[in-house]
């Protein structure tokens, strides 16, 4: 009875991490994810999503971009 607990709590901790993203696809090639560079499958994969961000493919939309930051405008102020 204790190994079969044991063993349902592995399957659980398997379910969880699966979904929390861990144990699954690298989001560059799609081969499965390594621990050591985790969520990518090689440190290639890593490097090729670090250059993503430093050149500006991926961005953090603004949902109306011609908008004042909320706090930059005199709106209120006189």
């Amino acid at each position: 009875m204790l190994n079969g607990a044991m063993n349902g709590s592995d399957d659980n901790t398997v379910g969880f991490e699966a979904a929390r993203g861990r144990g699954g696809r690298c989001p560059i090639c799609g081969k499965p994810t390594q621990r050591e560079v985790r969520p990518f499958c090689s440190r290639r994969c890593a490097d090729v999503d670090l250059g993503r961000w430093l050149g500006g493919v991926y961005r953090i939309g603004q949902s109306d971009p011609d908008a004042e930051p909320p706090d930059g405008g005199d709106e209120g102020a006189g």
